[in-house]
């Protein structure tokens, strides 16, 4: 593979990468990409805006799909940006970042002229493509087929238990009244 394509090689990607693959082009389940990313991002104390943008790309896509324009274009864009600041961190995960930003910037262009939402890939190395297929026990036939997700998915952040959030803010709430 040429590098000067933007096509990594790396063979041994962080779970939490692989994870975010899956369910980005399975199921396009944007909120568990974001959930994922986000906590692999936490617990190991990375530091830079690789996952960072990574997961607002994902956020953007959420928003869009819910014709959330605004908050598409908001996470959009700062997504771009910090992954602008990241190429290298990119080839290395296994993407064509010259391919990549082509589609981003398309699809920045689209939710600027309130396009509804398609689904898109992220142009990937064979070997990523290949770890992601092993993981998910797919077929590239199954990875390129495009399923329309049920509302579950669509409107994931309403739908799920907040119980265990609303705890700990709460939590949060009282330790910082107790140290004033």
């Amino acid at each position: 593979m040429r590098k000067s394509k933007g096509v990594g090689t790396k063979l041994n990607y962080p779970k939490a990468w692989i994870d975010y693959l899956i369910y980005f082009h399975t199921d396009q389940d944007f909120f568990e990409c974001h959930e994922v990313l986000e906590e692999h991002w936490k617990n190991e104390g990375m530091k830079g805006n690789l996952w960072p943008g990574l997961i607002q790309i994902a956020v953007a896509l959420y928003h869009q799909r819910r014709s959330n324009m605004n908050g598409a274009k908001r996470m959009i864009t700062s997504g771009i940006q910090k992954l602008y600041e990241e190429r290298n961190a990119l080839i290395e995960l296994g993407l064509d970042v010259d391919t990549l930003f082509e589609v981003l910037e398309n699809r920045k262009k689209e939710i600027d002229q309130q396009k509804e939402f398609t689904s898109i890939a992220l142009p990937m190395s064979h070997p990523l493509l290949h770890a992601c297929l092993k993981k998910s026990a797919k077929t590239e036939e199954d990875w390129k087929t495009k399923r329309i997700p049920d509302d579950q998915i669509i409107h994931k952040h309403r739908l799920r238990d907040r119980t265990p959030v609303i705890e700990e803010r709460e939590k949060q709430k009282l330790q910082k009244k107790r140290t004033l």
